[in-house]
C-alpha cells in the first residue's frame, strides 16, 4: 500500500531520502520541505569554485528543479517546517498549516557553532553553507584583501587553500596546536601546513578568537595573539546536529547531539527516521556515535531511511569513515582514526609506518606518499590508518575503510597484491610498506 512520506530537508540526507521513497514503491507520494532556494547540490564544492578550480556553481547541482517534478517529488521551497506532532503525526509548516504523514523523515543537517564572540552580527562574516549566499559571496571576494578563516575544521582547510588561490592575503586561526588536531596526527598535517606557509598564508595555532571589530562591517579579527586586519571572516567552526525541532518534539538525541537511529536509520518514535548529518551513527571499531560526517555518508543513510519509510527493508550498517581532502598543495586522508584520536579514546594500538612514492621512481609525476597504519597489538587487526600525499590517497582511503570493516591484519595488508605499471603505480606499495614495517618493529621488539 502506497504511504504519504514527508522529508524535512533538501541536501544530501533529504534529496536521498525522497529517491529512497520512489525506489521502495513509485506509488508513494513524497513531499520534501526546505528552507532554501534549491536542493540536491553539493556545498562540498563550494570552496572549489571560490578558489577557481570549478568554473561555474552551476555545476554543483545534481539535476534542475523539473528533474524532481518529472521523477514525483514535490519540494516546497524556502519553507519552514515551524512543529512537529509525533502523536498526531502531522507537521505544522509556516503559511501552508498542518500536514499530515504516514512517515517522517527528519534531514535537517547541521548547524555551524557560535564562536560565542563580541561583532557576530557584522557584515564580512561568511558561513559557507547555501549556494545562493556562496555565488554573492564570490563576487565580494574579488575585493577582499585580507581575510581570516576562523578555525581548521575540514572546511577551513578548504578554504584557506582557495582563498590562497585567490590571491587573497589569508590568515588561518585555530585553537589547537595544529590543523584538524581532534582527528589527524601532526606527522600527517606538517607537510600541508608547510605549503600554506610557502603559499603565504599566515598560521595562527594555539590562538583563540576574541572578537570581531568594526562598526557595520568587519576591520578586523581580535585574537589571543593580537588583532589582525581583516575585511573578510569565513567561519569554519565546528559542526553541530541541527536537532531542534525534532528534539522539541521528543526524539531521542545521543552523547553527540545528534538523533539516535537504529540500523534502519528509525529514531526513537514509530514511523520517524533520520539521516545526514542530524543523526547518530555507530563507528564500526569502537560503536562509539559519531555525526558531521561526509555527503556520500549522508545521501546513503538518505537512500536507507527513504527506503524503509516507503515500505521496503534496507540497513545502514557502522560507519568506518574513509575521509580525504586536498589542502594546501597536498591531499591528506584516511580510514577510521589516526594515533591522537585513538590516543584520546584510550585504545591500546600497534603502528606501521611508510614513505613510499605514487608511481615508478623513474616515471614523471612521481609524488611522496606517507601512510601510518594502527593495528589492536594482539591479533594486528587494522583499527586506522592515515596518508598524506599527492595521488591516491582517495582510494587507499576507501580501501583501507574496507580493510578495517572486515578485519584485514598487518599480516594481510603485507602480503597483499598490488598492480605495478610505472605510470600509475610504485614497485612497492606504500601501504604493504607499511604494514611489513610494523611487523619488523614488532618482531625486533622495538
Amino acid at each position: 500500500m502506497p504511504h504519504r512520506i514527508l522529508v524535512i530537508g533538501g541536501g544530501a540526507a533529504g534529496i536521498g531520502a525522497a529517491g529512497g521513497v520512489k525506489a521502495a514503491d513509485p506509488r508513494n507520494e513524497v513531499t520534501v520541505y526546505t528552507e532554501f532556494e534549491d536542493v540536491g547540490y553539493s556545498p562540498c564544492g563550494i570552496p572549489y569554485v571560490h578558489g577557481k578550480e570549478i568554473d561555474s556553481f552551476e555545476r554543483l547541482f545534481l539535476a534542475q528543479k523539473e528533474a524532481y517534478v518529472q521523477a514525483g517529488i514535490d519540494v516546497h521551497y524556502e519553507t519552514w517546517v515551524s512543529s512537529i506532532d509525533l502523536h498526531r503525526k502531522v507537521i505544522d509548516v509556516v503559511g501552508e498549516g498542518e500536514v499530515h504523514w504516514d512517515r517522517l523523515v527528519v534531514a535537517t543537517g547541521f548547524e555551524y557553532s557560535d564562536p560565542g564572540v563580541p561583532g557576530g552580527r557584522l557584515d564580512g562574516l561568511y558561513y559557507v553553507k547555501n549556494i545562493r549566499r556562496a555565488m554573492e559571496w564570490d563576487k565580494v571576494l574579488d575585493t577582499v584583501r585580507s581575510a581570516v578563516v576562523v578555525h581548521a575544521t575540514p572546511l577551513g582547510l578548504e578554504m584557506t587553500t582557495a582563498l590562497a588561490h585567490r590571491g587573497i592575503d589569508t590568515h588561518l586561526v585555530d585553537p589547537q596546536p595544529w590543523a584538524l588536531a581532534d582527528v589527524v596526527d601532526p606527522d600527517i598535517i606538517a607537510p600541508v601546513q608547510d605549503s600554506w606557509q610557502e603559499m603565504g598564508v599566515h598560521l595562527h595555532f594555539n590562538t583563540t578568537l576574541t572578537s570581531f571589530n568594526g562598526t557595520q562591517r568587519l576591520q578586523s579579527v581580535g585574537t589571543t595573539a593580537g588583532e589582525i586586519p581583516a575585511d573578510l571572516a569565513v567561519l569554519s567552526t565546528h559542526k553541530q546536529p541541527n536537532v531542534t525541532l525534532a528534539a522539541r518534539a521528543g526524539l531521542r538525541t545521543g552523547p553527540t547531539g545528534g538523533l539516535v537511529v537504529n540500523e534502519r536509520m528509525a529514531t526513537s518514535a514509530p514511523d520517524v527516521y533520520a539521516a545526514g548529518d542530524c543523526a547518530e551513527l555507530p563507528h564500526g571499531v569502537t560503536r562509539v556515535g559519531v555525526t558531521g560526517l561526509t555527503g556520500s555518508h549522508a545521501y546513503a543513510q538518505g537512500k536507507v531511511a527513504g527506503f524503509n519509510a516507503g515500505g521496503g527493508t534496507k540497513r545502514y550498517q557502522p560507519v568506518y569513515v574513509p575521509w580525504g581532502t586536498p589542502a594546501g598543495k597536498w591531499v591528506i586522508g584516511g580510514a577510521s582514526f589516526g594515533e591522537t584520536l585513538a590516543t584520546a579514546l584510550g585504545l591500546p594500538f600497534v603502528v606501521g609506518r611508510a614513505e613510499g612514492i605514487s608511481r615508478a621512481r623513474y616515471y614523471p609525476g612521481v609524488r611522496p606518499v606517507r601512510v601510518k597504519l594502527l593495528a589492536e597489538p594482539d591479533q594486528l587487526r587494522l583499527i586506522g590508518a592515515q596518508m598524506v600525499g599527492q595521488e591516491g590517497i582517495k582510494e587507499r582511503a576507501d580501501f583501507l575503510a574496507t580493510a578495517v570493516k572486515f578485519g584485514l591484519t598487518l599480516r594481510d595488508l603485507a602480503a597483499m597484491e598490488n598492480v605495478y605499471s610505472p605510470a600509475i603505480g610504485a614497485l612497492n606499495e606504500p601501504i604493504v610498506l607499511a604494514a611489513q614495517n610494523g611487523l619488523d618493529s614488532l618482531a625486533g621488539g622495538g
